[in-house]
């Protein structure tokens, strides 16, 4: 046999030696402050690394390391159920099976195969911590990269799992994988095929689709605000909820609004809530009018209406507490008031007097007659640009620390408006405003502490 040294100075001698078995036998003598590679737990977290998937046995002292079979490599048809959710697990160190898979393989432009999972627990958006790329690139099973920055986009780094391409050079460098042509060939397939997957999935089962897609619906609309061609795609499968509980597609939403949503200008109008109990009060005066209401909660929101807004010629998106109903979709021009422009006047400069210490921004408005007297607003815009700067990106400067800003709509065609200006006793005028304004402040959930306590004490006392 041969034997090969080097004292890492750069040069190396080969000599003879007798006694050798076939085979090759590497022995490494350590530095006393790198003895720690020299422990079996390293050693068996180093191997379970990088070489947990070569197709020969690593032992350490007897005992097989490599036990996990490189699974991305075989047929679909041949793997159970069982030894997927083995591997995720191993692969995320995750207790859980995972929601979904994608298992897909390729042969040109590059060799590619892959297997992806998405987790059942986003951690990001329950808000413990940003979620990081964990799909580890390979090549011929051996690990290049446990976490490459450059293989996926953004909204991907949901996902986990394995790449292996036979393409990449086994010594690549991070810095290199950054500008390697084929990884970049690697993602832009990937990106397709992931879009084609939750295609295939939502029209072959889309009942569990739906199911799932609180969870998967981040990741989803993430890569619908950043990539515009991933946004054409998702036109196939995004799922728009509604407040009912039901999901459409952009198609079936259309189809669902129809002429009912046109405002007097011709402009669909797309009604959303964001937090159904919240703003429960607001959404059954839309669903009283035959309104459909979306249930769009997530924190990317803002952005993406805004997007889609750009996207979709005369639709525009208003949530359902941003106005009188009867303003967000306006059929026709104002309705007379009920109460002349003295009167409005005079119930204008007595509000504010009574309420100058809210802060609230007083808007008469001719409503129906059965509409609540007192609403309070938060104007689309204003709400809509800081909920932007809050969450990254868009909005207007120095917005997102502003304090939330509400409109107080005074309904003049209400009974309450008219008794209000038919009041002459001050006090009584006063607790009037304060129960209207209040009760207001209830259907907003704004109520609380002492505000509460002063307004079931006044409650009683109307009632006496």
């Amino acid at each position: 046999g041969l034997c090969w040294e080097s004292d890492e100075s750069g040069g190396y001698s080969i000599e003879k030696a007798d006694g050798q078995r076939r085979g090759t036998k590497i022995v490494i003598q350590l530095k006393d402050e790198f003895d720690e590679f020299a422990k079996e737990d390293r050693i068996r977290d180093i191997v379970k690394k990088y070489s947990a998937f070569v197709q020969f046995p690593v032992s350490l002292n007897g005992e097989k390391v490599n036990t996990i079979d490189a699974i991305w490599l075989r047929s679909k048809s041949d793997i159970k159920e069982e030894e997927y959710e083995e591997f995720y697990k191993f692969q995320s160190n995750d207790y859980e099976a995972p929601l979904m898979r994608l298992h897909f393989s390729a042969d040109a432009p590059l060799e590619i195969n892959s297997l992806l999972f998405v987790p059942k627990r986003n951690m990001e958006k329950m808000g413990m911590f940003r979620n990081e790329n964990k799909v580890a690139l390979h090549c011929r099973k051996v690990l290049i990269d446990a976490e490459p920055k450059s293989l996926f986009p953004e909204w991907l780094r949901f996902l986990r799992g394995v790449v292996d391409s036979s393409d990449i050079p086994l010594n690549v460098s991070r810095s290199y994988l950054q500008s390697d042509s084929s990884v970049k060939k690697i993602t832009s397939y990937i990106t397709r095929k992931v879009a084609d997957k939750l295609a295939s999935l939502y029209k072959k089962d889309r009942a569990d689709f739906e199911a799932k897609w609180n969870d998967i619906k981040v990741v989803i609309e993430y890569g619908m605000l950043t990539e515009d061609k991933f946004y054409e795609k998702s036109e196939k499968f995004a799922l728009y909820p509604t407040v009912d509980d039901t999901y459409l597609t952009w198609e079936e939403l259309q189809a669902q609004i129809g002429e009912l949503h046109k405002d007097k200008d011709g402009k669909t109008i797309v009604l959303y809530a964001s937090n159904k109990e919240e703003q429960f009060s607001y959404i059954e005066k839309a669903k009283e009018k035959g309104y459909t209401v979306l249930l769009l909660d997530s924190p990317i929101v803002p952005h993406l209406i805004q997007k889609i807004e750009q996207q979709k010629n005369g639709f525009s998106f208003a949530r359902v507490d941003s106005d009188s109903i009867e303003k967000l979709i306006q059929k026709e021009e104002n309705q007379v008031s009920k109460l002349s422009e003295e009167q409005q006047e005079t119930l204008k400069s007595t509000l504010e007097a009574q309420l100058k210490e809210q802060g609230f921004i007083i808007q008469l408005e001719a409503l129906d007659s059965n509409s609540d007297a007192f609403m309070l607003t938060e104007p689309e815009f204003m709400r809509r640009m800081k909920d932007m700067q809050q969450t990254g990106g868009g909005g207007m400067m120095g917005m997102g620390s502003m304090p939330d800003m509400y409109n107080l709509v005074v309904n003049t065609n209400s009974e309450i408006a008219q008794h209000i200006l038919d009041t002459e006793d001050t006090e009584q005028k006063s607790s009037l405003i304060h129960q209207a304004l209040d009760l207001a402040k209830l259907s907003k959930g704004l109520l609380k502490g002492e505000a509460l306590a002063a307004f079931v004490s006044r409650s009683y006392k109307l009632i006496k």
